[in-house]
């Protein structure tokens, strides 16, 4: 799951369809990008991060993040 993703569309206050909308994508492609279960390309991350507002490269930093987050729970 993307909660960073969630966060960011609800401090919008924007449903997963606006969002959709807004990226041009939809829905279901939306929703499945942000509970984990699709990737977003390229073309489409820029789409989202354009509707929210943020660096696109968040989506693909993420599994950075969890990996440096384990490692750091293990020590």
């Amino acid at each position: 799951m993307r909660t960073w993703l969630i966060q960011m569309r609800e401090l919008k206050k924007l449903t997963q369809q606006e969002v959709a909308d807004l990226a041009g994508i939809s829905r279901s492609c939306y929703s499945g990008i942000e509970t984990g279960n699709r990737n977003a390309r390229v073309p489409t991350a820029k789409k989202i991060a354009n509707a929210l507002g943020f660096d696109w490269t968040l989506f693909f930093e993420e599994k950075g993040r969890k990996t440096s987050q384990k490692k750091t729970k293990s020590a």
